[in-house]
C-alpha cells in the first residue's frame, strides 16, 4: 500500500496544502483587519482582552487585541504548516478542533462573564462552529488517501 494525497490540477502540490495556505492567509488578513479603524467599528473601544471590548470587526464580530493576535498567530501557523501535506492536514484538523472547542466554550459561558476573556459574541460562536466543521472536513476530504498498487 502506498499513501498519496490529492494533487492540484497542475500536479505540483497536494490540494490540502493550498487549502491550508488559503485558510491561513484568511486568518492573517482577519487579524490585520481587526486593527484597522473603519473596518473594525468602535475601534476606540478596543481593549486588550475581555468581554468589555466593544470593538466589532465588520460591525459584527466582537474583537480585542488578544482576539486579533490569536488570528494573526493562527494565520502564521497556517502559512508555515502549509509547506507540507502532513503539516497542512494537521493545521486543518487540529485548528478545526480548536475552533470547535472555542464554539463550545462560547456557548457555555455567559458573554458578560469574566470568563469571556477572548471576547466572543453570538456571531463569533456561529463562525467558530462553521470554521471548525469546515476545517475538519477539509482535513479529511483533502487528506491522504490509501491506494493499493496492482
Amino acid at each position: 500500500m502506498t499513501t498519496t494525497a490529492h494533487r492540484s490540477s497542475a500536479g505540483t502540490k497536494p490540494v490540502i496544502q493550498t487549502a491550508a495556505l488559503l485558510v491561513g492567509a484568511v486568518f492573517l488578513l482577519v487579524g490585520i483587519l481587526g486593527f484597522v479603524p473603519g473596518i473594525t467599528a468602535q475601534y476606540d473601544q478596543l481593549a486588550f482582552a475581555g468581554h468589555g471590548s466593544e470593538a466589532m470587526l465588520l460591525g459584527l464580530f466582537q474583537v480585542s487585541v488578544l482576539h486579533n493576535v490569536v488570528h494573526l498567530l493562527f494565520g502564521i501557523a497556517g502559512l508555515a504548516l502549509a509547506r507540507s501535506a502532513s503539516g497542512a492536514r494537521s493545521f486543518l484538523l487540529f485548528g478545526g478542533i480548536i475552533y470547535l472547542v472555542l464554539w463550545v466554550y462560547g456557548i457555555l459561558f455567559d458573554q458578560s462573564s469574566a470568563l469571556n476573556f477572548v471576547p466572543l459574541n453570538a456571531a463569533d460562536n456561529w463562525l467558530h462552529l462553521l470554521l471548525g466543521v469546515a476545517m475538519v472536513a477539509l482535513a479529511f476530504i483533502l487528506g491522504p488517501k490509501s491506494k493499493t498498487r496492482a
